[in-house]
């Protein structure tokens, strides 16, 4: 899907291939793990890139291509992915408990699939899940830590419950997955962001939603696409 929505919560989310961009409605603290600006980070824009094979060949440094393209569209500043996901395909849920509401926006290519504790002895292929979490309550740093955990048990929980979908072994993630949360600055933030708080709920309520979406639809177009 091409062009700007505004979501639940104040998101602004423009896709505009082969860039979708991420608005957040304030400045806030994130963490995680992105090819660009990893750790925790404070801004306004988190970003996907979409390239190809070609883009990427032996020669090229994938960060400098990724800071190249971002610069080239005004946003250096931005927390940015990288995906080889047909950005429009992204997937999108939200999910509100009490007082807090999170926003979960994922692109999921499963190609590059693989097994906790066992992985491939063959070169990856393309394909990631790349998660966006906004949380419209600030989170300390014991929060952060706790809510990068939800994320990644509601990915691979969905990625179980999708499994009937594709061939082969059964996986809990691929190799190249990236998780970034976004929570406003400000006072009063959360201390905890475990399975049995209202913000863990949310986070995790959203995220299964979203990835589960995506591996469905993914699923679905790789079978169509098989001889």
């Amino acid at each position: 899907m091409e062009g700007c929505r505004t979501l639940t919560g104040g998101l602004v989310v423009e896709c505009d291939q082969p860039y979708l961009i991420v608005r957040l409605p304030t400045e806030c603290r994130t963490l995680g793990w992105s090819l660009s600006r990893p750790g925790f980070v404070n801004t306004s824009i988190v970003a996907w890139l979409e390239v190809r094979n070609a883009d990427l060949t032996p020669d090229v440094d994938p960060l400098k291509l990724l800071e190249g393209r971002m610069a080239r569209r005004g946003m250096s500043d931005a927390v940015a992915f990288m995906t080889s996901r047909d950005i429009r395909r992204h997937h999108i849920a939200h999910r509100n408990v009490e007082r807090c509401t999170a926003s979960c926006i994922a692109t999921v290519g499963l190609a590059n699939g693989e097994t906790i504790g066992a992985r491939r002895k063959v070169e990856a292929f393309p394909g990631t899940i790349n998660t966006l979490v906004h949380v419209t309550r600030p989170l300390s740093d014991a929060a952060n830590l706790e809510a990068i955990s939800i994320v990644a048990q509601a990915r691979t929980a969905a990625l179980f419950d999708t499994a009937h979908l594709r061939a082969g072994k059964r996986i809990t993630g691929t190799g190249t997955d990236c998780i970034i949360i976004a929570a406003p600055i400000g006072p009063d933030a959360e201390c905890c962001a475990g399975l049995h708080t209202a913000v863990g709920e949310a986070i995790g309520g959203a995220v299964y939603d979203a990835v589960r979406e995506g591996a469905e639809v993914w699923s679905m177009e790789t079978k169509t696409d098989s001889p």
